[in-house]
Protein backbone atom coordinates (compact mmCIF):
# COMPACT_ATOMS: atom_id res chain seq x y z
CA UNK A 1 0.00 0.00 0.00
CA UNK A 2 2.85 2.38 0.85
CA UNK A 3 4.38 1.76 -2.61
CA UNK A 4 1.09 2.70 -4.31
CA UNK A 5 0.80 5.84 -2.18
CA UNK A 6 4.42 6.81 -2.94
CA UNK A 7 3.88 6.27 -6.69
CA UNK A 8 0.71 8.38 -6.54
CA UNK A 9 2.52 11.11 -4.61
CA UNK A 10 5.37 11.14 -7.15
CA UNK A 11 2.91 11.50 -10.04
CA UNK A 12 0.96 14.29 -8.35
CA UNK A 13 4.17 16.07 -7.39
CA UNK A 14 5.55 15.80 -10.93
CA UNK A 15 2.35 17.13 -12.48
CA UNK A 16 2.13 19.98 -10.00
CA UNK A 17 5.76 21.03 -10.13
CA UNK A 18 6.32 20.97 -13.86
CA UNK A 19 4.33 24.16 -14.13
CA UNK A 20 6.14 25.73 -11.18
CA UNK A 21 9.77 24.84 -12.01
CA UNK A 22 12.21 27.71 -11.52
CA UNK A 23 12.62 29.96 -14.55
CA UNK A 24 16.22 30.63 -13.57
CA UNK A 25 18.66 29.69 -10.86
CA UNK A 26 22.36 29.88 -10.20
CA UNK A 27 24.45 27.27 -8.38
CA UNK A 28 28.09 27.50 -7.34
CA UNK A 29 30.68 24.91 -8.30
CA UNK A 30 32.08 22.92 -5.40
CA UNK A 31 34.81 21.23 -7.46
CA UNK A 32 36.03 24.11 -9.59
CA UNK A 33 35.63 27.78 -10.17
CA UNK A 34 32.53 29.59 -11.21
CA UNK A 35 28.85 28.90 -11.25
CA UNK A 36 26.08 27.68 -13.50
CA UNK A 37 23.07 29.81 -14.39
CA UNK A 38 20.13 28.36 -16.31
CA UNK A 39 19.63 31.55 -18.35
CA UNK A 40 23.19 31.24 -19.68
CA UNK A 41 22.36 27.81 -21.15
CA UNK A 42 19.34 28.89 -23.23
CA UNK A 43 19.40 27.31 -26.64
CA UNK A 44 20.71 23.98 -25.28
CA UNK A 45 19.22 21.16 -23.30
CA UNK A 46 20.23 21.09 -19.63
CA UNK A 47 20.33 17.79 -17.74
CA UNK A 48 20.07 18.41 -14.00
CA UNK A 49 21.36 15.32 -12.21
CA UNK A 50 20.26 15.43 -8.57
CA UNK A 51 22.66 13.21 -6.65
CA UNK A 52 22.42 11.90 -3.10
CA UNK A 53 24.67 12.74 -0.18
CA UNK A 54 28.45 12.24 -0.38
CA UNK A 55 28.24 8.81 1.20
CA UNK A 56 26.90 7.56 -2.13
CA UNK A 57 29.40 5.49 -4.16
CA UNK A 58 26.68 4.72 -6.73
CA UNK A 59 26.36 8.48 -7.35
CA UNK A 60 30.09 8.65 -7.95
CA UNK A 61 30.04 5.78 -10.48
CA UNK A 62 26.97 7.30 -12.19
CA UNK A 63 28.65 10.72 -12.37
CA UNK A 64 31.85 9.25 -13.80
CA UNK A 65 29.87 7.34 -16.44
CA UNK A 66 27.97 10.46 -17.54
CA UNK A 67 31.11 12.62 -17.50
CA UNK A 68 32.92 10.08 -19.69
CA UNK A 69 30.09 9.92 -22.23
CA UNK A 70 28.96 13.58 -22.12
CA UNK A 71 31.08 14.73 -25.10
CA UNK A 72 28.87 12.56 -27.34
CA UNK A 73 25.92 14.84 -26.48
CA UNK A 74 27.36 18.32 -27.12
CA UNK A 75 23.89 19.91 -27.25
CA UNK A 76 23.24 18.93 -23.60
CA UNK A 77 24.77 20.75 -20.64
CA UNK A 78 25.33 18.24 -17.83
CA UNK A 79 24.81 19.72 -14.35
CA UNK A 80 25.53 17.54 -11.31
CA UNK A 81 23.98 18.71 -8.04
CA UNK A 82 24.70 17.56 -4.48
CA UNK A 83 23.19 18.95 -1.27
CA UNK A 84 26.41 18.62 0.75
CA UNK A 85 28.91 21.18 1.94
CA UNK A 86 31.62 22.27 -0.46
CA UNK A 87 34.27 20.38 1.54
CA UNK A 88 32.20 17.17 1.53
CA UNK A 89 31.69 17.40 -2.23
CA UNK A 90 35.38 18.05 -2.88
CA UNK A 91 36.32 15.03 -0.77
CA UNK A 92 33.70 12.85 -2.52
CA UNK A 93 34.83 13.99 -5.99
CA UNK A 94 38.56 13.47 -5.43
CA UNK A 95 38.36 10.08 -7.19
CA UNK A 96 36.67 11.54 -10.27
CA UNK A 97 38.97 12.53 -13.17
CA UNK A 98 40.28 16.06 -12.49
CA UNK A 99 40.44 17.00 -16.19
CA UNK A 100 36.79 16.00 -16.60
CA UNK A 101 35.69 17.82 -13.44
CA UNK A 102 37.09 20.99 -15.00
CA UNK A 103 34.56 20.53 -17.83
CA UNK A 104 31.75 19.05 -15.69
CA UNK A 105 32.02 20.39 -12.14
CA UNK A 106 29.82 19.24 -9.30
CA UNK A 107 27.56 22.03 -8.09
CA UNK A 108 26.32 22.57 -4.59
CA UNK A 109 22.57 22.50 -4.08
CA UNK A 110 22.75 24.09 -0.66
CA UNK A 111 20.18 22.56 1.70
CA UNK A 112 18.64 20.89 -1.38
CA UNK A 113 16.91 24.17 -2.25
CA UNK A 114 16.84 23.45 -5.96
CA UNK A 115 15.62 19.88 -5.40
CA UNK A 116 12.79 21.35 -3.31
CA UNK A 117 12.03 24.00 -5.95
CA UNK A 118 11.67 21.25 -8.56
CA UNK A 119 9.47 19.22 -6.21
CA UNK A 120 11.72 16.19 -5.91
CA UNK A 121 10.35 14.08 -3.03
CA UNK A 122 12.51 14.15 0.09
CA UNK A 123 11.46 11.08 2.01
CA UNK A 124 14.12 8.63 0.80
CA UNK A 125 15.98 6.85 3.64
CA UNK A 126 19.72 6.63 2.88
CA UNK A 127 22.52 5.70 5.32
CA UNK A 128 20.46 6.81 8.31
CA UNK A 129 19.48 10.09 6.65
CA UNK A 130 16.33 11.21 4.89
CA UNK A 131 17.20 12.80 1.54
CA UNK A 132 15.69 13.64 -1.83
CA UNK A 133 15.35 10.82 -4.33
CA UNK A 134 17.93 10.63 -7.15
CA UNK A 135 16.47 12.49 -10.10
CA UNK A 136 17.01 13.86 -13.59
CA UNK A 137 15.25 17.02 -14.71
CA UNK A 138 15.70 17.86 -18.39
CA UNK A 139 15.29 21.50 -19.36
CA UNK A 140 14.65 22.27 -23.04
CA UNK A 141 16.41 24.89 -25.16
CA UNK A 142 13.63 27.36 -24.28
CA UNK A 143 14.43 27.07 -20.56
CA UNK A 144 11.31 25.05 -19.71
CA UNK A 145 11.21 21.60 -18.16
CA UNK A 146 10.56 18.97 -20.83
CA UNK A 147 11.14 15.71 -18.93
CA UNK A 148 11.74 14.39 -15.45
CA UNK A 149 12.73 11.06 -13.96
CA UNK A 150 12.59 10.43 -10.23
CA UNK A 151 14.39 7.26 -9.18
CA UNK A 152 12.70 4.91 -6.76
CA UNK A 153 15.98 3.98 -5.06
CA UNK A 154 19.67 4.78 -5.04
CA UNK A 155 20.30 2.38 -7.92
CA UNK A 156 17.34 3.60 -9.99
CA UNK A 157 18.86 6.20 -12.32
CA UNK A 158 18.04 7.46 -15.79
CA UNK A 159 21.11 6.22 -17.66
CA UNK A 160 23.17 8.26 -20.07
CA UNK A 161 21.92 6.09 -22.91
CA UNK A 162 18.31 6.76 -21.93
CA UNK A 163 19.09 10.48 -21.75
CA UNK A 164 20.59 10.41 -25.25
CA UNK A 165 17.48 8.64 -26.58
CA UNK A 166 15.17 11.14 -24.84
CA UNK A 167 17.07 14.13 -26.25
CA UNK A 168 16.97 12.62 -29.76
CA UNK A 169 13.21 12.02 -29.40
CA UNK A 170 12.57 15.57 -28.15
CA UNK A 171 14.79 17.12 -30.83
CA UNK A 172 12.62 15.56 -33.58
CA UNK A 173 9.51 17.41 -32.36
Amino acid sequence: MKAIYTAFLLLVTAATVQAASPEDFTVQSATGKGSFSLKEAKGKYVALHFLLKTECPICQRFTQDVITKAPTLPNVVQVFLKPDTEAEIQDWAKDLPAEELAKYPIYRDEDARLAKAFGIPDDYAFHGLVVHYPALILIGPDGKEVFRYIGKSNKDRFTFEQLAEKVAELSKR
